[in-house]
């Protein structure tokens, strides 16, 4: 019989990855009952894991790793139509974590294991992203906090070839100034809910699932990722000195009020490149591909435990 738990660990996630034989016996005694462990070995592992231990009669995935492992995770899941055959569970080890930040989830690990046993059990939405693979072909992937691109598949693309061994913040706030330094404004079309709200050039489209992106940029301060809507977030062009001179409030979430940025909420977006335009996408800290993209939102799709009560996510 498969064991009810596994541990999905992403062995290179973060700057310092736990030692995984410590971490592993950490678990098993917060767990408890049989536990066993998985490790990534490369890109888009987890997906193939956590679709055949769920196939398997597996109840329970935890997760430790960053959002992208995550996503790989809920991908995994959702693709083979498993989403209510199983409980995830996160240990936010990765470089950004914006996820965790969104639902109040701590990065120490000693708290996050007790959560793990104790914390309370949440129903999120998902989202569904159709897009143009760089091979030219299309792709499709599952995330929970956002996708998005423009300035922020430039920095990702950064971030992930020169970046992560500066640290989450500094990585991608040096990743987002030469983003913005190289950053060509691509021509698209977007339309949300079927209702065409953008037509021309734009700085970087998010959509939000979480509030935080970026490793702590506060991209979508009013986002819930359990209320059924994505927030849409476009950010129209800007001179390079005036974006970086406004590049701290994406930190504080105070950038809705300027006039450049616009919000949106709904449950299908669409995003068409014109005039040969192409812009890059970020999925959940990870490079996907390019425009033209097609997002849909799927509500209460995934079940998580070990997560903060209302109060504590407040105060976090």
């Amino acid at each position: 019989m498969p064991a009810p738990t596994l541990i999905i660990i992403n062995p290179k996630a973060g700057k310092k990855p736990p030692r995984i034989s410590r971490l592993e016996a950490r678990l098993k005694d917060v767990l408890g009952g049989e536990v066993e462990l998985a490790r990534t070995q490369k890109p888009r592992d987890a997906i193939r894991i956590a679709r055949e231990a769920v196939r398997s009669g597996v109840g329970r995935l935890v997760v430790g790793g960053g959002d992208g492992t995550l996503s790989e995770v809920v991908t995994g899941v959702l693709d083979a139509r498993l989403g209510n055959e199983v409980e995830i569970g996160f240990l936010p080890l990765g470089s950004g974590c914006d996820l965790a930040r969104s639902v109040g989830l701590p990065r120490e690990i000693s708290r996050s294991l007790e959560l793990l046993a104790h914390g309370e059990r949440r129903t999120l939405d998902a989202g569904r992203v159709k897009f143009m693979g760089r091979d030219g072909t299309p792709g499709s992937f599952c995330f929970i906090n956002e996708t998005s691109f423009g300035l922020s598949g430039l920095t990702v693309d950064w971030m992930n070839r020169f970046g992560r061994r500066l640290g989450p913040r500094l990585g991608f706030a040096l990743a987002a100034a030469q983003a913005v330094l190289r950053g060509p404004k691509p021509d698209v079309v977007i339309s949300v809910d079927g209702h065409e709200v953008h037509s021309g050039p734009t700085s970087m489209v998010v959509v939000a699932n979480g509030c935080f992106f970026g490793g702590g940029m506060k991209i979508a301060p009013d986002a819930k990722p359990d209320d059924g809507e994505f927030d849409v977030v476009i950010v129209r062009p800007l001179s390079r000195p005036r974006f970086l001179a406004n590049f701290p409030s994406l930190y504080r979430g105070t950038h809705l009020s300027h006039p450049a940025v616009r919000v949106f909420r709904g449950r299908q977006v669409e995003a068409h490149p014109q005039n040969g335009s192409e812009a890059l996408l970020d999925t959940d800290g990870e490079a996907m591909g390019g425009l033209p993209i097609s997002v849909e939102l799927l509500p209460k799709a995934i079940r998580f435990f070990g997560f903060p009560t209302d109060r504590e996510e407040s105060n976090s």
